[in-house]
Parts: C-alpha cells; sequence; structure tokens
C-alpha cells in the first residue's frame, strides 16, 4: 500500500510525503528516504517502493512542498532555497518520528542533497538508528559529524564533480577522529550514479551499493 500523509513536525507544523508499507505492515522497521534536488519525484518513490519490497515502511517527506522538476537550474535554485537545519530538525526528524511510533527501529537513507541531509540526520535527530548516505557531504561547518552516534553507510562516485573525493576523505577523516562506527565505499562511476533516470546511470555500482545497503540496513534495523 502507498499513498500521500501528512505528519507533524516537532514545532507542530506539519508536512506531507510518500509513504508505503510492506507486505508485513505498520509495525515493520523504517526508513526515510531523502530525495535529491528534483524534489518528490517519481524516482525516488521508486527507491521507497523498493524498500517496502526488501520489508521496509518507507517514507520520503515532501521537502519541497509540492515542487517537482527535471530542469538543473530550476533544481539548484529550489536547493538553494531550502532550509538545511530546518528540513533535516523538522522535516526529516518529524518522519522519523512518526514511523517511530510503530516501528522498532528506524534509518534515514538520502540521495544527492538528500545525502548531505542524511548526515545531518544522523547528526541531529536523535531517534534515528542508522543512516546511510549515497553521494552527498554537508559543508563541514554545518555539522559536527564527529559526533555521530549510529552505525553510518556512505556510498560515494570517484568522478563526482559535485562533491569531490577530497570532500569525501574530509568526512571520513572527521568520522575516524569521533570514532564513529561507519563504512564508506567508492565507485569508479559519476555523481548520480544510483539514478536510473540520469546519464551519468551506473547499473554495475548501483547494485552493489543497493545490495550493501540493504545488508546494513538489515544488520542494524532487524
Amino acid at each position: 500500500m502507498s499513498e500521500m500523509i501528512t505528519f507533524q513536525r516537532p514545532d507542530a507544523q506539519t508536512c506531507n510525503g510518500y509513504y508505503v508499507e510492506p507486505a508485513s505492515g505498520s509495525s515493520a522497521p523504517g526508513i526515510v528516504v531523502i530525495q535529491e534536488w528534483w524534489g518528490l519525484n517519481n524516482q525516488i518513490k521508486g527507491v521507497a517502493d523498493q524498500l517496502a519490497k526488501a520489508g521496509y515502511r518507507a517514507l520520503v517527506p515532501d521537502l519541497y512542498r509540492g515542487e517537482v522538476t527535471l530542469e538543473a537550474a530550476e533544481a539548484e535554485h529550489l536547493m538553494s532555497d531550502l532550509d538545511f537545519g530546518d528540513a533535516a530538525t523538522q522535516n526529516i526528524r518529524g518522519a522519523v518520528q512518526y514511523l517511530k511510533a510503530d516501528s522498532p527501529k528506524v534509518a534515514v537513507m538520502g540521495y544527492c542533497m538528500g545525502g548531505a541531509l542524511t548526515v545531518l540526520a544522523a547528526v541531529h535527530v536523535p531517534e534515528a538508528d542508522v543512516a546511510v548516505c549515497w553521494y552527498g557531504v554537508p559543508p563541514e561547518e554545518a555539522a559536527d559529524t564527529r559526533t555521530i552516534s549510529i552505525p553510518f553507510q556512505g556510498h560515494f562516485a570517484l568522478q563526482d564533480s559535485f562533491f569531490p573525493p577530497d570532500q569525501v576523505d574530509a568526512l571520513e577523516a572527521r568520522l575516524k577522529e569521533g570514532g564513529v562506527n561507519y563504512e564508506f565505499y567508492r565507485y569508479d562511476a559519476e555523481h548520480a550514479f544510483g539514478n536510473e533516470n540520469n546519464a551519468s546511470y551506473d547499473p554495475e555500482a548501483t547494485k552493489q551499493a543497493w545490495e550493501r545497503s540493504l545488508t546494513f540496513l538489515s544488520q542494524h534495523l532487524t
């Protein structure tokens, strides 16, 4: 079953999201899926659907409040208008809390812009139990990643012009410094290699990263 729902943020405002439930029902472990800069489109809903097939409840918060685009320039504009701190501490945290009401454990998993927000959520959302980031790194000053206290997995592209390898290396150094329980994987691919609608889509890297993500989630959510 899948539907658009409305959930409450910690500040009592509301946010909409795409919700999908597995065959096992509303007490299965949960995953908050965080969009790329395109918005809440069919591609990211498809990721949530795949997670439901794997046995998880999935919720994709609508961070752009109904706005969706296919144009990179407009996507960049929408992303630059997004308050990342508010998105992480209110919309994403509210989504985690919504799932946590019925699920014993909840993960956060995001792509591109959503990957950077996953890092912020790992720092700022105390209810999250695990985080999986696909090719996204927030500015170092946005959060002290040394303080992450949950298992963290990252998937990064070696040919990434948006989040180049030196940014990933710097993030890894901070995680090591903080003694964070993490694992990083790097792929000989380009940014957004996991989005089947992109020219940079790499099916082999996607398959490997997806399998690693599911293994990690299974280890820490079930």
